[in-house]
């Protein structure tokens, strides 16, 4: 049975159902994360959803709110997560020949909220910011008291490094920034550079959905592995 097949005979509802159940677990997750405002760093790992670690003395709450919102703006109004969630959570619709829930009162992107999804292509500008900090502590990652070293640590924060790269330069507005307003592709040099560019942009755009699933297990799981190694649950795994 074709992986087609065996996915028309599923009932509609079980799709949307997953999304809301992994979307919303992870929102749950990341709310504790962020006020929690403990167990984030571990030498020289420093939790994603705490980098970078803005500490002042006149702000009370957890530093991971000063930051957390790039991020989330970025996903939030990311095109395929628009999908994901109008389907999940506001049947926008929920399948194909599916009822809208909200009928004729459906407005698009019109009216506040919905019409800040047009700030995207702006959080990504300070998402591609937030990657290149988190880029940096992937790095760090190797360092041990001055010391090139390779653990388990190590591993888990350069893939997730990576994963949010592919995630964020597979984006439709980087894509778009990239080969967008061209109307000759081969009239000049620079052109047929962009040309190029974007065809190699247009190869991981293709698995935009994989990579925004990745990436957010990667976040996740990352914070995740710093916790249990300050709660002493785990020991960090020694390579080199």
């Amino acid at each position: 049975m074709s992986s087609a097949t065996l996915t028309s005979r599923l009932p509609w509802w079980l799709s949307p159902l997953t999304v809301a159940v992994v979307l919303g677990g992870f929102g749950i997750y990341s709310l504790w994360v962020a006020f929690s405002n403990s167990s984030y760093l571990v030498e020289p790992y420093l939790s994603p959803y705490y980098s970078p670690l803005l500490v002042f003395n006149w702000w009370p709450f957890s530093p991971a709110i000063l930051i957390l919102w790039i991020p989330l703006g970025f996903r939030a109004t990311c095109y395929y997560y628009r999908k994901a969630y109008y389907r999940a959570f506001f049947w926008d619709p929920a399948a194909c020949a599916i009822p809208e829930r909200r009928g004729d009162k459906y407005r698009g992107e019109t009216k506040f909220p919905f019409v800040m999804q047009n700030l995207h292509r702006f959080f990504w500008y300070l998402a591609l910011i937030i990657w290149a900090i988190l880029a940096y502590d992937a790095l760090k990652a190797f360092d041990f008291n001055g010391q090139f070293g390779i653990r388990l640590g190590s591993l888990i924060f350069l893939l997730n490094a990576a994963l949010l790269g592919l995630y964020s330069f597979s984006c439709h507005s980087f894509r778009h920034l990239i080969g967008g307003r061209l109307d000759c592709y081969s009239c000049s040099f620079s052109a047929r550079t962009r040309h190029k560019a974007w065809e190699g942009v247009s190869l991981i755009n293709r698995h935009h959905m994989l990579w925004a699933w990745l990436s957010l297990f990667s976040v996740a799981l990352t914070d995740l592995y710093v916790r249990l190694l300050s709660w002493g649950v785990l020991t960090d795994m020694r390579f080199f």
